[in-house]
């Protein structure tokens, strides 16, 4: 139903309590002072080297019960591997299997609650908080944060978490709503933020949905609410692009290399003027490249001195051909996403390669050059070539104390190309 087709209600009641469906066994005691505790000592005999199966031992000598144990054990794994995403932060916070897999990286929230606060926001309806990293990201932003999620026990996680955030900031400690989002209304917020559930319900173990019809709350839904207030909606990097309005800022985002979402902004969350873009963190450094449509693509050229990789971000964005003008460069294959030119300019959009040599493509003849070279520690790099390059690292039986990257891709004619070249 399009949100614009009944007047929702709020749910009446902030977090209801879990029911035993809702629950994993054992995990109610960690949202207890005796549970904390236990994580907190967990945590540290983690980051001091104990093994789990060593504090197994020693939290059931103590008298715990196989439930509780099993889940301070598992919260204090998710919290090490959650610290990827969230820093020294996830050791304060609370997660399930699921809900870390989906959340998105602090850095990235914090990028989303900067596009609120920039466009006045003060209070923000986060629509599906899981556990509530977008609406930490809006409390860091001096915005308070409208929170609602669906499932009981991921709610009373975000409620914790958004706790532990409140009383670090000094801001007031908000109310977390159980209930489905499209039921929510919408009168106290001036601004939206959604993530559709793209997997299948649970705590763990869950499966990707493969149809957008499917998400939850639906794209219809979503993007129905800018007819009202600035709106965020994140999706996944692989969106179909037919799938995106008229009027929508899509924004490309990666980390590190990784393309991690596609962000579209709609009202006063969306810039004037930007249509598409390409959203790179590296480390701790922000670049970001812009432009009102699809930029055209580069023209082919033949083989130069230098190979050049876009990042996800641009390519997915189809902003290529605005990262081959700074560079002064055209594509080796006008289906492939590879870049040449005669000369070097930095650029934070790309990887850029000094091409040594053409190597013959025959695995034979390509084991032989190398051997030659010295060469035994060797990256691959593949577009457009139907190999494995695990494998074919393996069957190359490298030897040597020279290191390189070996390019295979296809030349401006589709022929396969094999070329031996160093980061720049």
């Amino acid at each position: 139903m399009h949100a614009s087709a009944h007047e929702p209600h709020r749910p009446r009641d902030p977090v209801p309590g879990p029911t035993a469906a809702t629950a994993l066994p054992g995990w109610d005691a960690l949202l207890t002072p005796d549970g904390l505790e236990a994580l907190a000592l967990v945590g540290d005999a983690l980051e001091a080297g104990e093994t789990a199966d060593s504090l197994n031992r020693r939290l059931r000598a103590a008298g715990s019960t196989p439930e509780f144990v099993a889940a301070v054990l598992t919260q204090g794994a998710l919290q090490r591997k959650a610290s990827a995403k969230f820093g020294e932060l996830s050791r304060s916070l609370l997660f399930t299997p699921a809900a870390l897999e989906q959340a998105s990286r602090m850095v990235v929230a914090r990028g989303h609650a900067a596009r609120f606060r920039d466009a006045g926001c003060t209070r923000v309806a986060d629509l599906g908080c899981g556990i509530g990293t977008e609406s930490i990201a809006l409390l860091e932003a001096g915005i308070s944060p409208l929170a609602v999620e669906l499932d009981p026990f991921t709610a009373r996680l975000a409620a914790a978490n958004l706790g532990v955030v409140a009383r670090s900031t000094g801001a007031p400690e908000p109310e977390v709503f159980c209930g489905d989002a499209t039921q929510f209304s919408l009168d106290r917020a001036d601004g939206a933020f959604l993530d559709p559930a793209r997997r299948t319900a649970g705590h763990r173990d869950t499966r990707r949905i493969a149809s957008p019809d499917d998400y939850s709350p639906s794209l219809d839904f979503a993007f129905g609410l800018a007819d009202r207030l600035p709106v965020g909606v994140k999706l996944g990097p692989g969106l179909d692009r037919d799938l995106i309005p008229d009027d929508a800022e899509a924004q490309w985002v990666s980390v590190d290399g990784q393309v991690v979402e596609t962000a579209l902004w709609f009202g006063g969350a969306a810039r004037t003027g930007v249509k598409r873009a390409a959203l790179l963190h590296r480390g701790a450094e922000t670049h970001e490249l812009t432009a009102a449509a699809d930029a055209p693509d580069a023209p082919g050229r033949t083989l130069g001195s230098y190979l050049h990789e876009p990042d996800g971000a641009v390519i997915r964005a189809r902003l290529i051909g605005a990262v081959a003008d700074e560079l002064s460069a055209g594509m080796l294959n006008e289906h492939i996403a590879y870049l040449t030119s005669d000369t070097l300019t930095a650029s934070p959009f790309v990887q850029s390669f000094r091409v040594l040599d053409t190597l013959p493509s025959r695995e034979k003849d390509l084991r032989r050059e190398l051997a030659a070279r010295g060469i035994g520690r060797l990256e691959i790099k593949k577009r457009g070539a139907d190999i494995d390059p695990a494998q074919l690292r393996t069957r190359l039986k490298l030897r040597g104390d020279r290191s390189a990257t070996l390019v295979l891709t296809r030349d401006a004619a589709g022929k396969h190309i094999t070329l031996l070249t160093e980061r720049c």
